[in-house]
């Protein structure tokens, strides 16, 4: 049986915003050529962003700013509580503070190869030429970034890089960005220009006539559903990373506001794309419902090593330096212990498949700080860490000055998502998708500090000088409350309301969660195959059956119903991870993220296929035989070549 008898082909798929000419002129030639609204008319226009994410409060704000009437949407108490907080090492900007030779071109060639050469180059090329005035901006409101004695903001280095852009506020580098923007944000909302609405959670989106026209909510509160129609939407709602159940995501991350678009037309492009963490703090057991990520930064001080021989159970402080793999150090020299996230993580589970693991079950390896401790001295390590250091010891019970850290890879961020063209406009016109929500930057693997980047990159930059070339053409035609598409968009949510709320079953929501991440885990987690992703997708079929028969959601929905909001949410984690399988079991290629054990060199690397895999992969829904668009990728600028970090 071949991939394709999971789905069908279609018409390829083109961006056809991005110009043509010098790629370092595109982005200015776009602003340029993209029609303006007038200030009078932003007025009259209104646009709906959801998320208050670093990509939803900077557009909500920028939009806010410029005059459009908006309206943002969270499910959060508050646009502080969104996940952008959890993003701890920093923020990349190629600006060369250190002289050291870094550039845009270099932050341009850096992500595009770290990517794997699955992105597009104009993409990422505006997202190197704006990472520049991401810095200024947020420096004008505030956000503490640390600074050299001279007062010099100061950088760190990141993996996948041989220079230090990173800037950071310490380990909380998305906590004090998100701060920022939610000031913009609020400055907005006392203005008048911005109406904010927490405890809210988008359902469903309205298309009329083809465009998106505004989308169906519930108050989480309440339990009452309403809906709001726009001039345009813009889906700023994150990533999708806990279809695995067990993520560095945050407990209410989820794919609903995207997957609603998907089921309305709006392209889903390359879902198997998941990052697989390095740095994060092992499963401790059964019990757990989330992973904590220690930051990327460590690895700047941290050596990571694993005992040379297997079943070594010794202390950590017992096994001589004679008997310890330095394994990145070795495999990697360039780059050591900063290699791309994707290779990091597929380098610790080989060591712990190989029964050299350290700790519970023998999933973890060592992050060591003795030698950067007697280098610098506890102080400064202190100075750098600290906050990261008080929470693995919190978590953990050990005492990371004084015994090395045990960390594995954990999933994280997620690579695809709803497909856009340059001007971040996905094919539904009138449906405008920002940050991690989209596919656009990273390619197969994102680079660390990558991601408080784009989401701000595409707030604050890029969406407010794209989104009026479209909304040039309004104010569109008003929509009543009982037209055909809003009545059937509301009927909709809430004929899945009372389902879930009706449905006779025995077993919990989370249990369907749990058993689901399992299988993604196991068979679309850091290594693929042919016949594990067929067994997962007749698994998870089977447990989606199971779902619909069993699932038992207490309460009514007229309160406040955790358990409603997650049976939602599941639900389209069950048909996104029969996408992702799908996805990954059709690319019969490794790349990034999407590693396939039969496509690997004889060292264990990756193995690419350009000849037959370069390109995005855009599925259009269509129940259980998805139909795949495919847009061609192509390369002026950067040569694809096999990675290598040695």
């Amino acid at each position: 049986m071949s991939a394709n008898e999971y789905y069908t082909d279609g018409d390829p798929v083109a961006d056809t915003k991005a110009p043509a000419g010098p790629i370092s002129e595109r982005w200015e030639q776009r602003r340029f050529s993209g029609r303006l609204v007038n200030p009078s008319n932003r007025r009259k226009l209104r646009v709906i962003v959801v998320g208050t994410g670093l990509a939803g409060a900077s557009a909500a704000a920028t939009l806010g700013e410029l005059g459009y009437r908006v309206s943002n949407y969270c499910f959060q108490d508050s646009p502080r509580r969104a996940h952008s907080i959890a993003a701890q090492g920093g923020i990349n900007a190629a600006k060369n503070y250190r002289n050291d030779g870094d550039s845009v071109h270099r932050l341009f060639y850096d992500t595009v190869k770290g990517g794997d050469f699955r992105s597009r180059e104009s993409n990422v090329h505006r997202l190197a030429e704006v990472s520049t005035e991401i810095i200024d901006q947020c420096v004008a409101q505030g956000v503490p970034f640390a600074r050299e004695y001279g007062g010099l903001l100061d950088n760190r280095s990141f993996g996948g890089a041989q220079v230090s852009r990173t800037f950071y506020a310490r380990g909380q580098t998305g906590q004090q960005l998100l701060l920022g923007a939610y000031q913009a944000l609020e400055r907005q909302v006392a203005a008048g220009t911005v109406e904010l609405h927490t405890r809210h959670e988008m359902l469903e989106l309205v298309v009329v006539d083809g465009r998106a026209r505004g989308i169906v909510v519930r108050d989480l509160v309440t339990g009452e559903t309403t809906t709001e129609i726009a001039d345009a939407v813009v889906l700023a709602t994150g990533g999708y990373g806990n279809v695995f159940f067990l993520s560095t995501n945050a407990k209410g991350c989820n794919v609903t506001a995207s997957w609603r678009a998907h089921r309305q037309g709006a392209y889903f492009a390359n879902p198997c794309y998941t990052q697989i963490h390095p740095t994060c703090i092992p499963q401790s057991g059964d019990h757990q419902s989330k992973l904590t990520l220690m930051s990327e930064s460590l690895r700047n001080d941290g050596r990571v090593w694993v005992p040379t021989e297997r079943g070594d159970e010794r202390a950590p402080g017992d096994i001589p330096e004679a008997e310890r793999d330095y394994y990145l150090e070795r495999r990697y020299p360039a780059f050591g212990n900063l290699v791309p996230r994707d290779i990091a993580s597929r380098a610790a589970k080989a060591v712990c498949d190989e029964g050299r693991g350290v700790g519970p079950g023998g999933l973890g390896v060592y992050l060591d700080f003795a030698d950067a401790i007697a280098r610098l001295g506890e102080d400064a390590v202190k100075a750098r860490y600290g906050n990261l250091f008080d929470m693995y010891e919190r978590i953990t019970g050990e005492n990371p000055y004084e015994r090395p850290m045990r960390i594995y890879p954990a999933v994280h961020y997620t690579m695809g998502g709803l497909w856009v063209d340059y001007d971040l406009q996905s094919n539904i016109p009138g449906l405008f998708v920002t940050g991690e929500a989209n596919f656009s930057d990273h390619g197969a693997n994102r680079l660390g500090a990558s991601a408080l980047m784009q989401g701000l990159s595409d707030g604050y930059f890029v969406l407010p000088n794209t989104i009026s070339d479209y909304l040039a053409d309004g104010p569109f035609e008003a929509v009543a409350d009982d037209h055909e598409a809003v009545a059937a968009a509301r009927a909709s949510v809430n004929e899945r309301v009372e389902f879930f709320l009706n449905n006779d079953g025995d077993r919990t929501v989370d249990s369907f969660h749990r058993e689901l991440g399992k299988i993604m885990w196991e068979y679309c987690g850091m290594e693929r195959t042919d016949e594990g992703l067929r067994k997962a997708i007749g698994l998870i079929r089977d447990l989606k059956d199971e779902f619909y028969e069993r699932v038992k959601v207490p309460g009514t929905g007229a309160e406040l119903n955790q358990q409603l909001e997650k049976a939602g949410r599941v639900a389209d984690f069950f048909e996104l991870g029969e996408l992702m399988c799908i996805d990954a079991l059709h690319r019969a290629e490794s790349c990034g993220g999407h590693f396939r054990a039969e496509s690997q060199t004889e060292d264990g690397e990756a193995r690419r296929d350009d000849e037959r895999f370069s390109y995005v992969a855009a599925w259009e829904f269509a129940g259980e035989a998805p139909v795949l668009h495919k847009e061609d990728l192509e390369f002026e600028y950067v040569k694809p070549t096999q990675r290598s970090y040695k």
